[in-house]
């Protein structure tokens, strides 16, 4: 029996998923819950997210796209929640446990529940007494812009339970989309926050002025970071050069299509966190992400001059170039 399936949010990221998703299945399968009105009219108009890659074709019924997210998640098997993490807590305040019972929640947020400071899995454990086995972690690396384009991805999708992880994936697979399965739900979530941190940084970089050569240092420096700290938070065997921490570091910490890269070189380049925020129309993650970390790893005491560098920068308003020079003296 075919699982159907909810998509909780309207960016490029839950467009472009709801894209692979409906390369693979029928469209009656698939539901797709956003909260602004005006963009789910324009889709049951026009087949096209108008906010958001507006190029790809969105072939669900238009009974099937709703602003009413209990009626949206009721129809489901897997709920995918892919918002800012930010806004999740707001989204789902009228979601019950009960509402959630049974089925399975899949994170494609990359980003940490600020004032609870817990990965989305953690989050709705607690909150949603949601079993660890029902949560599962969609991971890259993988941008919409080139899922859009067709151009090929991959994923990696985390669980405990590997044989929920593997069906999921197999719903995800195309011709441009290929699909790894992992067990390590910790450190894949964990990861996706913190790479977006030090994409933050390479922005900064980038806008300061730093060249390739050092660029490539902080990198190599970062997936060291990462691998400390999830190696701290949950020590299991993992490789720490798959592409769900290695790749999605790079490509985030590299790409043109980065908003936390983007981010960052908007701070480099003298904005304000304010100013650089208006001028974005997406949700830079690493800046929540930044002081979250901070305040985790009160507790893990973990070596992370990157991370606390980027933290002094959006946070303490200290001086990019001082913090960066001063960060140089740090890295190896």
């Amino acid at each position: 029996m075919t699982p159907k399936i909810a998509m909780i949010g309207g960016g490029s990221w839950a467009t472009a998923i709801i894209k692979m998703l409906a390369d693979n299945l029928t469209e009656k399968t698939l539901y797709w819950w956003m909260r602004n009105t005006a963009a789910i009219e324009h889709i049951q108009a026009y087949r096209h997210n108008p906010n958001y890659l507006s190029s790809v074709e969105i072939r669900l019924p238009a009974g099937n796209i709703s602003d009413d997210i209990k009626m949206i998640i009721q129809k489901a098997d897997y709920i995918i929640l892919n918002i800012p993490a930010a806004f999740l807590k707001e989204t789902l305040k009228d979601v019950t446990a009960e509402d959630l019972r049974g089925k399975k929640i899949v994170s494609a947020i990359k980003g940490i529940v600020p004032d609870e400071n817990q990965i989305i899995g953690e989050f709705m454990q607690e909150k949603y007494n949601v079993a660890i086995e029902d949560i599962l972690v969609i991971s890259g690396p993988c941008h919409a812009e080139e899922v859009a384009l067709e151009k090929l991805s991959y994923l990696t999708i985390a669980s405990v339970d590997v044989e929920s992880a593997s069906t999921f994936a197999g719903l995800l697979n195309t011709r441009y989309i290929k699909t790894n399965v992992s067990d390590d739900i910790f450190g894949t979530e964990y990861s996706a926050v913190l790479k977006n941190i030090y994409a933050v940084a390479s922005g900064i970089c980038h806008g300061l002025g730093y060249g390739d050569n050092f660029q490539a240092v902080l990198i190599s420096n970062a997936i060291r970071e990462i691998n400390r700290f999830v190696n701290a938070v949950h020590p299991i065997s993992r490789d720490i050069m798959e592409p769900a921490y290695l790749g999605d570091l790079l490509v985030t910490a590299y790409s043109q299509f980065s908003r936390n890269r983007t981010f960052g070189n908007m701070i480099g380049k003298g904005y304000t966190v304010k100013s650089a925020q208006l001028e974005m129309d997406m949700i830079a993650e690493g800046y929540y992400a930044a002081s979250c970390m901070h305040v985790i790893n009160k507790k893990y005491k973990v070596d992370m001059p990157i991370s606390r560098a980027v933290y002094a920068i959006l946070y303490d308003k200290n001086s990019p170039q001082i913090e960066m020079r001063l960060l140089t003296e740090q890295l190896n």
